[in-house]
């Protein structure tokens, strides 16, 4: 299963790439919004990990142009975020995110996420 990271903070996009290639997956990665949404249409990855706070263009707008084009939109997003308050998660689900963790990143639990959305894969 291909993840596609997009991580603005270096050090949080090295310990987490690694943290999911030990779990098998293969990891390609984003370092902006706008990166995101190119990589997402040509990597085709099955999954999604979204940073909110990114660079060029943020999370939220991110997954909602990914959303809003039919070669991507059906691609889960799990959003991640530090802001762990009710109506952060809120605002990603209204952006289209499929799921909503929170950083630090509880490796076991976000790969619990993941396999749960790519289940029905």
């Amino acid at each position: 299963m291909k993840v596609l990271l997009v991580e603005d903070n270096e050090m949080n996009r090295d310990m987490l790439s690694r943290r999911l290639a030990r779990n098998g997956y293969e990891v390609v990665m984003a370092v902006d919004g706008q990166q995101a949404i190119t990589m997402a249409g040509s990597e085709s990855p099955d999954i999604i990990l979204m940073d909110m706070s990114l660079p060029v263009i943020d999370g939220w707008e991110a997954t909602r142009r990914v959303k809003a084009d039919p070669s991507t939109k059906a691609i889960p997003v799990i959003a991640l975020t530090a802001h762990a308050m009710a109506e952060d998660e809120k605002k990603a689900r209204d952006a289209g995110c499929d799921d909503f963790d929170t950083k630090p990143v509880d490796i076991q639990r976000l790969v619990g996420k993941i396999n749960a959305l790519l289940d029905g894969k």
